[in-house]
């Protein structure tokens, strides 16, 4: 199965995203994330092992990656990384927009973490040295800590979302960090579907 270590945002942030997002409605070839999932990924991991309990894998030829690893690893990875880290929970804040990889080729639009990133930054770096010791591949880009708002599947409203993310720049929200979870994901028509694997407090 596809995973990835995140925190999530609260419940009660996901008008607040969706109005982050309404900014660049009229956006043509922007397909915009579920509010409601909305998280700092703070490690992708790729395929993994997978558990009887956890969903259907998404592979599509039934094969399992035997390079993959285990769930039960991965786990104790990211119990290990959280502990390492030594990061108690802590307030953070929503606030600018950006894209990835930049303004003048964007694939994902994105509100950035101001109060908290250096948390998130730790938590980030711990897990990246225990999942890569795994198998894991390592990232191939620095870590910003973001909210995915919404991708790019063509250029046609690449001005306007140009001129939204150099002019607006307005604090979206606040939110506790209390816990990572490992999350499962499984590509669908309608986007992703996520199903959380695991849980680990901090502090």
């Amino acid at each position: 199965m596809r995973a990835f270590f995140a925190v999530d945002l609260p419940d009660d942030l996901a008008d607040a995203v969706a109005d982050a997002q309404a900014a660049f409605e009229g956006a043509d070839g922007l397909r915009f994330v579920d509010p409601e999932q909305a998280h700092v990924t703070l490690k992708f991991l790729g395929e993994i092992g997978e558990s009887d309990d956890i969903g259907e894998s998404d592979e599509t030829d039934g094969d399992t990656d035997t390079d993959a690893p285990a769930l039960d690893d991965v786990i104790a990875a990211g119990e290990r990384a959280i502990e390492t880290a030594g990061v108690e929970p802590f307030e953070c804040s929503l606030a600018g927009l950006g894209v990835f990889p930049s303004l003048d080729y964007i694939s994902v639009v994105w509100a950035g973490v101001d109060a908290g990133a250096a948390e998130l930054t730790a938590l980030h770096e711990a897990l990246e040295a225990e999942t890569t010791a795994l198998g894991v591949d390592p990232e191939d880009h620095a870590f910003t800590p973001h909210v995915t708002l919404a991708r790019m599947n063509d250029a046609r409203g690449k001005e306007l979302v140009r001129r939204v993310v150099r002019e607006r720049q307005a604090a979206i929200g606040r939110f506790e960090a209390a816990e990572v979870r490992l999350v499962a994901s499984t590509l669908t028509s309608e986007g992703p579907a996520y199903e959380t694997v695991a849980t680990i407090p901090l502090g």
